[in-house]
Protein backbone atom coordinates (compact mmCIF):
# COMPACT_ATOMS: atom_id res chain seq x y z
CA UNK A 1 0.00 0.00 0.00
CA UNK A 2 3.01 2.20 0.81
CA UNK A 3 3.63 3.26 -2.84
CA UNK A 4 0.04 2.94 -3.80
CA UNK A 5 -0.91 6.06 -1.86
CA UNK A 6 1.66 8.64 -3.35
CA UNK A 7 0.36 7.71 -7.08
CA UNK A 8 -3.27 8.20 -6.09
CA UNK A 9 -2.56 11.19 -4.43
CA UNK A 10 -0.85 12.58 -6.99
CA UNK A 11 -3.57 11.78 -9.53
CA UNK A 12 -6.27 12.94 -7.65
CA UNK A 13 -4.73 16.66 -6.95
CA UNK A 14 -2.01 17.18 -9.81
CA UNK A 15 1.49 17.97 -10.29
CA UNK A 16 3.50 20.89 -10.18
CA UNK A 17 4.42 24.02 -7.25
CA UNK A 18 1.11 25.07 -8.24
CA UNK A 19 -0.58 22.20 -6.52
CA UNK A 20 1.81 21.66 -3.40
CA UNK A 21 -1.23 22.72 -0.85
CA UNK A 22 -3.62 20.28 -2.46
CA UNK A 23 -0.68 17.95 -2.32
CA UNK A 24 -0.57 18.56 1.64
CA UNK A 25 -4.36 18.71 2.13
CA UNK A 26 -4.46 15.06 0.33
CA UNK A 27 -1.47 13.87 2.53
CA UNK A 28 -3.60 15.81 5.64
CA UNK A 29 -6.59 13.50 4.40
CA UNK A 30 -5.04 10.20 4.35
CA UNK A 31 -2.89 10.76 7.60
CA UNK A 32 -6.80 11.56 9.12
CA UNK A 33 -8.33 8.63 7.60
CA UNK A 34 -5.28 6.52 8.60
CA UNK A 35 -5.90 7.61 12.37
CA UNK A 36 -9.61 6.71 11.21
CA UNK A 37 -8.81 3.43 10.12
CA UNK A 38 -6.34 2.46 13.23
CA UNK A 39 -9.18 3.76 15.29
CA UNK A 40 -11.89 1.46 14.13
CA UNK A 41 -9.22 -1.21 14.14
CA UNK A 42 -9.24 -0.59 17.99
CA UNK A 43 -12.51 -0.16 18.77
CA UNK A 44 -13.20 -3.65 17.09
CA UNK A 45 -10.04 -5.00 18.89
CA UNK A 46 -9.01 -3.05 22.12
CA UNK A 47 -12.42 -2.55 24.01
CA UNK A 48 -12.89 -2.99 26.93
CA UNK A 49 -14.51 -6.01 27.79
CA UNK A 50 -17.72 -6.10 29.82
CA UNK A 51 -16.61 -6.77 33.01
CA UNK A 52 -13.84 -3.69 32.26
CA UNK A 53 -17.09 -1.47 31.85
CA UNK A 54 -19.05 -2.67 34.44
CA UNK A 55 -16.31 -2.47 36.51
CA UNK A 56 -15.40 1.06 35.49
CA UNK A 57 -18.85 2.42 35.90
CA UNK A 58 -19.36 0.58 39.84
CA UNK A 59 -15.68 2.73 40.43
CA UNK A 60 -17.17 5.95 39.08
CA UNK A 61 -20.48 5.27 40.74
CA UNK A 62 -18.40 4.86 44.05
CA UNK A 63 -16.25 8.05 43.41
CA UNK A 64 -19.66 9.85 42.93
CA UNK A 65 -21.13 8.53 46.22
CA UNK A 66 -18.01 9.60 47.99
CA UNK A 67 -18.01 12.86 46.41
CA UNK A 68 -21.65 13.35 47.50
CA UNK A 69 -22.77 13.96 43.98
CA UNK A 70 -24.94 10.62 44.02
CA UNK A 71 -27.04 9.51 47.48
CA UNK A 72 -26.87 6.27 48.29
CA UNK A 73 -29.31 3.60 46.09
CA UNK A 74 -32.41 2.51 47.55
CA UNK A 75 -34.27 -0.85 46.84
CA UNK A 76 -34.09 -2.24 43.36
CA UNK A 77 -37.51 -2.29 41.18
CA UNK A 78 -38.49 -6.06 40.19
CA UNK A 79 -38.13 -4.86 36.62
CA UNK A 80 -34.26 -3.70 37.05
CA UNK A 81 -33.47 -7.18 38.51
CA UNK A 82 -30.57 -7.79 35.61
CA UNK A 83 -33.17 -7.87 32.88
CA UNK A 84 -32.84 -5.62 29.79
CA UNK A 85 -36.08 -3.72 28.31
CA UNK A 86 -36.91 -4.88 24.99
CA UNK A 87 -35.66 -1.54 23.35
CA UNK A 88 -32.18 -1.72 25.44
CA UNK A 89 -31.79 -4.91 23.93
CA UNK A 90 -32.67 -4.08 20.39
CA UNK A 91 -29.46 -0.67 20.70
CA UNK A 92 -27.44 -2.95 22.57
CA UNK A 93 -27.62 -5.98 19.71
CA UNK A 94 -25.90 -3.10 17.07
CA UNK A 95 -23.77 -1.66 19.20
CA UNK A 96 -20.45 -3.44 17.93
CA UNK A 97 -21.42 -2.58 14.65
CA UNK A 98 -22.19 1.19 15.45
CA UNK A 99 -19.15 2.30 16.25
CA UNK A 100 -16.53 1.30 13.73
CA UNK A 101 -19.36 2.23 11.20
CA UNK A 102 -19.44 5.54 12.05
CA UNK A 103 -15.64 5.44 12.16
CA UNK A 104 -15.13 4.24 8.57
CA UNK A 105 -17.90 6.80 7.10
CA UNK A 106 -15.92 9.86 9.43
CA UNK A 107 -12.59 8.66 7.47
CA UNK A 108 -14.46 8.47 3.59
CA UNK A 109 -16.14 11.90 4.77
CA UNK A 110 -13.01 13.06 5.99
CA UNK A 111 -10.95 11.66 3.30
CA UNK A 112 -13.06 13.84 0.74
CA UNK A 113 -13.59 17.20 2.52
CA UNK A 114 -10.03 17.24 3.27
CA UNK A 115 -8.99 16.96 -0.44
CA UNK A 116 -11.08 19.83 -0.86
CA UNK A 117 -11.17 22.28 2.24
CA UNK A 118 -9.77 24.87 3.52
CA UNK A 119 -8.00 26.05 0.83
CA UNK A 120 -7.09 29.51 2.85
CA UNK A 121 -5.90 29.74 6.36
CA UNK A 122 -9.01 31.75 7.97
CA UNK A 123 -10.54 32.34 11.11
CA UNK A 124 -13.20 29.54 9.45
CA UNK A 125 -10.07 27.36 8.53
CA UNK A 126 -9.08 26.93 11.85
CA UNK A 127 -12.31 27.46 13.86
CA UNK A 128 -13.12 24.03 12.00
CA UNK A 129 -10.15 22.09 12.83
CA UNK A 130 -9.54 23.51 16.44
CA UNK A 131 -12.26 21.22 17.53
CA UNK A 132 -10.89 17.82 16.17
CA UNK A 133 -7.48 18.73 18.18
CA UNK A 134 -8.88 19.97 21.10
CA UNK A 135 -11.34 16.59 21.62
CA UNK A 136 -8.88 14.23 20.53
CA UNK A 137 -5.52 15.15 22.37
CA UNK A 138 -7.17 13.87 25.53
CA UNK A 139 -8.66 10.98 23.52
CA UNK A 140 -4.83 10.41 22.77
CA UNK A 141 -3.63 10.45 26.34
CA UNK A 142 -6.52 8.50 27.64
CA UNK A 143 -5.89 5.68 25.10
CA UNK A 144 -2.25 5.58 26.26
CA UNK A 145 -3.34 5.51 29.80
CA UNK A 146 -5.45 2.85 29.04
CA UNK A 147 -2.94 0.71 27.41
CA UNK A 148 -4.58 0.86 23.81
CA UNK A 149 -1.99 1.49 21.23
CA UNK A 150 -3.71 1.56 17.93
CA UNK A 151 -6.42 3.66 19.27
CA UNK A 152 -3.73 6.50 20.86
CA UNK A 153 -1.85 6.09 17.65
CA UNK A 154 -5.12 6.38 15.72
CA UNK A 155 -5.97 9.47 17.53
CA UNK A 156 -2.58 10.91 17.32
CA UNK A 157 -2.31 10.52 13.46
CA UNK A 158 -5.99 12.26 13.44
CA UNK A 159 -4.92 15.32 15.44
CA UNK A 160 -2.03 15.47 13.22
CA UNK A 161 -3.60 15.40 9.77
CA UNK A 162 -5.54 18.83 11.31
CA UNK A 163 -2.22 19.94 11.59
CA UNK A 164 -1.38 19.23 8.19
CA UNK A 165 -4.47 20.68 7.03
CA UNK A 166 -3.85 24.00 8.70
CA UNK A 167 -0.09 24.16 7.47
CA UNK A 168 -1.30 23.37 3.74
CA UNK A 169 -3.50 26.37 3.77
CA UNK A 170 -1.14 28.38 4.52
CA UNK A 171 0.91 27.24 1.71
CA UNK A 172 -2.21 27.74 -0.40
CA UNK A 173 -1.50 30.93 -3.06
CA UNK A 174 -4.13 33.70 -2.27
CA UNK A 175 -6.32 33.49 -5.49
Amino acid sequence: MGPVVPVVTRVAVGAGHWAAGRRRRALAAWTSAAGFGLVAWGLGTEAPTPAEVRQNMEQNMQRLQREGVLREPGPEAPAAAGTQTPAAHRLSRYDPLFKPAVTVVGMVLGVWWGLRWPRRLTVLAIAGEAPAVVITVPWVARAVQRRRPRMAIGYALVVAGSVVRLRAASAEPLR
